[in-house]
């Protein structure tokens, strides 16, 4: 969460679906947000994933082409105005840094990779933000290119969320590749996708929800069609999507599909999104599902505004039930946050910052502070190597409010927090990496007794690639395995492009 919004401030959102690329802007006023541009291109990344699950060259240069445009339309605007997503298509490809890469050079803008989790309850923020508030539970379905998310939600909180690779482009090519609308495809598509959701049919029941609203892709594209021949517009029915499927049967092909409503660039994936929502009809007993008008961009935008009297980041929030749920020492964890806090503030003054984004040294003391915070949540499994096991915890798992990104660098941070340095994948030439990094590092070796240390005359300075550590003349005396550990510490910085000088009066 941000604090910077005045009124008409313009706010952007960027989505990367697997079906579509979607730019939103719009104008903060009054604790709304008013619409003032929408671009939409249909880019299909999610059916061009090769066998090795590599996104092929001509999907990333249709990717590039649109961020290019959306560029030039968000030229301008500063960068902690405007936020840009990528779902499953991106989570999925094992050539997404190269793509990030190329993606941050013609947006102009950092792209997040965010967890399933994430988009869940992103979707939900959008959805309830855009309908009428009152206290009845939600259902909140989306069924998208390369996944379905489902979210239990009451007022403008995502409850309960899941996210399931199963979705409109994946299925269709799946099911419906030899773009043939048989009787046999449809049955094969609609018993796969209830076996695929059965998994989590059960948290989703009637009995735990008063109305259900579906959202974006899938939903709006039927919706449309259905709306078209006659049915009630904002809402899909049984009956509705019985008639659609015998519709797309009788065109039997892709190339003689015809139905008002349809767009082109549906043409292709309706028939596997179409075969997921018969499937969440009959598994949860639906009878309606409710169009919402709100979609994950609409959240991106409203989760960039300052909720003041909440005044509680919901990573925050994420990252303290992970640690209660790994049952880590949280008085040993806020000793060693305060500390490594201390040690980041004492050489932050060194790090070459972008001006143009005020709050990336914010943005770096809290990640450092999380992963003070989450540093021994590997002990859970094994307190040998436990950094190793915190890692891969982080990197796995899906915490609502964290980026995928976000999590990689908690994770990063986590693994080198004690033991050799060679061991992180990482660039050493990175100052705001290694920075935080030396500042957790030294706080666990102060907090070694696990108690918060008396750091009354010890500083830390920064001369280029040399880290300064002052201690006062009794230290080594009255501290000597503190000091131990520190000489170890030289010796790790010594195999780097890094060192630690340690140092007391005569």
């Amino acid at each position: 969460m941000n604090t910077f919004l005045d009124s008409e401030t313009l706010l952007a959102a960027v989505d990367l679906g697997s079906n579509s690329f979607r730019l939103e802007i719009g104008r903060y006023e009054n604790g709304q947000i008013q619409r003032v541009d929408y671009l939409k291109e249909t880019v299909r990344q999610g059916g061009d994933l090769d066998e090795e699950r590599n996104l092929k060259p001509e999907a990333i240069e249709r990717g590039l082409k649109c961020l290019a445009r959306f560029g030039e339309t968000l030229k301008g605007l500063p960068k902690h105005h405007v936020r840009a997503v990528a779902t499953q298509t991106l989570r999925e490809a094992r050539n997404r840094d190269v793509f990030l890469k190329l993606a941050k050079k013609a947006l102009g803008y950092e792209v997040e990779i965010i967890s399933g989790v994430e988009e869940a309850r992103l979707i939900y923020q959008g959805v309830s933000r855009l309908l009428p508030q009152s206290d009845e539970k939600r259902l909140v379905i989306d069924v998208g290119g390369r996944s379905t998310e489902f979210i239990l939600g009451q007022h403008l909180n995502a409850e309960t969320t899941d996210s399931l690779r199963v979705g409109s482009v994946t299925w269709s090519l799946k099911y419906f590749a030899d773009g043939i609308f048989s009787e046999k495809n449809f049955q094969r598509a609609e018993i796969a996708s209830e076996s695929f959701l059965d998994a989590v049919a059960d948290t989703y029941q009637r009995q735990y929800w008063d109305m259900a609203y579906g959202a974006s892709g899938t939903v709006g594209a039927v919706a449309d069609i259905l709306g078209y021949a006659g049915f009630e517009e904002s809402r899909i029915t049984r009956e509705g999507l019985a008639w659609l499927r015998h519709q797309l049967i009788k065109a039997r092909t892709v190339d003689k599909l015809e139905l008002a409503g349809l767009k082109d660039d549906r043409k292709s994936v309706i028939a596997g999104g179409l075969s997921i929502l018969i499937g969440i009809f009959d598994l949860l007993k639906l009878d309606t599902l409710m169009v919402a008008k709100g979609a994950l961009r609409h959240g991106l935008l409203y989760d960039m505004i300052t909720d003041e009297d909440a005044g509680v980041d919901l990573r925050d929030t994420s990252l303290n039930h992970l640690a209660s749920r790994f049952g880590v020492n949280k008085i040993h964890a806020k000793n060693v946050a305060k500390v490594a806090l201390g040690f980041f503030d004492a050489l932050s003054p060194s790090l070459d910052l972008h001006n143009d984004n005020p709050h990336e040294l914010d943005k770096l003391r809290q990640i450092l502070g999380w992963a003070a915070l989450s540093h021994e949540i590997g002990a859970a499994i094994s307190h040998s190597e436990s950094q190793k096991h915190g890692a891969y915890i982080l990197d796995n798992t899906e915490l609502m409010g964290f980026a995928q990104s976000e999590l990689h660098r908690l994770s990063l941070l986590v693994l080198g927090h004690c033991g050799k340095l060679k061991k992180l994948d990482t660039d050493f030439n990175d100052d705001s990496f290694i920075i935080p990094l030396i500042a957790l590092r030294l706080a666990v070796i102060f907090c070694h007794s696990r108690n918060l240390p008396m750091l009354k005359n010890i500083t830390l300075e920064r001369a280029g690639n040399t880290f300064l550590l002052g201690l006062p003349s009794a230290w080594q005396k009255t501290f000597p395995q503190t000091c131990y550990l520190l000489e170890e510490e030289i010796l790790a910085w010594q195999k780097t492009n890094w060192n630690l000088v340690v140092s007391t009066p005569d």
